[in-house]
């Protein structure tokens, strides 16, 4: 592991609280997202009243290691990583943590895809890219930001990822399930799947962002949910099953989506699953491939796969696709794996060949976002 440079495929912002209440469009201001204090702890808040969820869970890396006795979904903005809304702070802990550069998503954000009304889940979307944007200007080598998009409205959902392109953001999130009728196997999306390849925009379907439904963490359930973190890959992986049995990644061969934050074990099953389905339910596999491929071959040269400590599902990594694993940190939520990242990387790699550690730990990470790894390793050596 010493000599590998290591890129983290799933890092996170922490908003700063005024993100929202300073930048959204004008006639958003008294809807915005927005931080407050109730009974000693932050919650965030949107529409006026509308309260989402504690930040405790996305906000005190460290403290599994320290004191897991004090995780807990209540928090105060004090208490934060300044790293995470500090870009300065943010390349040191970096640095502290012996990661070389980083693909960030969201903390507050991904909760926010569950606002009911489509304009502001929109206006809020726009202002964290121009955020997003600047923060990752500081030091564009290493920092490599994912846009929030929204695709009630397919035409604006194009819109921003160009946009955000533009700006020079890395790839686009999207929700990991949207609405039920509304599901990614529609032809409606099909100018966004060419405008993504043709921008060279990779997807991400990240937890926590479904459409619709209740927030992760919010509610008396949080240990249940946590724990069975399995079921909740239904979500992505229906809708990974929807991109390739109706043809997306057949009809845009150069798309590329990453499934980040569910770890690895649950896709041996999967692509076994899908491949017996499409043989032997002719009737509901309507679309039949070219060339006697599968939807294993799809998911092997379109899918990429961010996990943070899966040691179970890297012993099945052959099964999976060696090429399409990366690992991620989750900086600086409580589950993170900073600032111990090397020796956790040490543990769950051991057996791992050299040449295939290179990959999962940052080569396939630099590959898919453009990070240069011999300019980043040169900067991270001279720090």
């Amino acid at each position: 592991m010493d000599n590998h440079v290591v890129i983290s495929s799933d890092s996170h912002v922490f908003e700063p609280p005024d993100l929202w209440t300073e930048r959204i469009d004008s006639r958003f201001k008294d809807r915005a997202p927005h931080m407050e204090r109730v009974g000693g702890v932050d919650h965030l808040v949107v529409e006026g009243d509308q309260m989402i969820a504690g930040i405790g869970l996305i906000s005190n890396a460290g403290a599994r290691f320290d004191a897991p006795e004090t995780i807990s979904a209540h928090g105060r903005f004090e208490d934060v990583h300044t790293g995470g809304y500090d870009p300065d702070q943010h390349i040191s802990d970096m640095e502290l943590d012996g990661v070389s550069g980083e693909v960030l998503y969201p903390s507050q954000g991904l909760f926010y895809f569950k606002i009911a009304d489509s304009e502001l889940m929109s206006a809020v979307f726009r202002a964290y890219n121009d955020w997003l944007t600047e923060f990752c200007n500081t030091n564009p080598d290493r920092l490599k930001g994912v846009a929030m998009i929204n695709l009630d409205d397919v035409r604006e959902g194009i819109q921003e990822l160009e946009r955000t392109a533009k700006l020079g953001l890395a790839g686009g999130m999207i929700a990991e399930y949207p609405t039920e009728d509304r599901r990614y196997d529609s032809p409606e999306y099909e100018s966004f799947w060419a405008a993504a390849q043709d921008l060279n925009m990779p997807l991400s379907l990240h937890t926590a962002t479904r459409r619709e439904g209740r927030s992760r963490g919010a509610g008396g359930t949080g240990i249940r949910d946590a724990s069975g973190r399995a079921n909740k890959v239904f979500w992505p992986a229906t809708s990974i099953c929807d991109m390739i049995f109706s043809g997306v990644f057949e009809r845009y061969p150069e798309l590329k989506v990453a499934i980040v934050e569910f770890e690895l074990a649950w896709v041996p099953h999967l692509l076994g699953t899908m491949d017996y389905t499409y043989n032997e339910r002719h009737e509901e596999a309507t679309y039949r491939f070219k060339g006697n491929l599968l939807p294993s071959d799809y998911f092997h040269s379109n899918v990429y796969l961010s996990f943070q400590e899966d040691a179970v599902g890297l012993r099945m990594r052959d099964l999976i696709g060696v090429d399409t694993l990366m690992w991620g940190s989750d900086y600086p939520h409580s589950e993170s794996t900073f600032p111990k990242s090397r020796e956790i990387l040490d543990q769950i790699l051991q057996g791992v060949p050299p040449e295939e550690q290179a990959k999962i730990v940052g080569g396939n990470t630099a590959r898919l976002y453009g990070f240069d790894l011999e300019r980043i390793s040169a900067r991270t050596n001279k720090s």
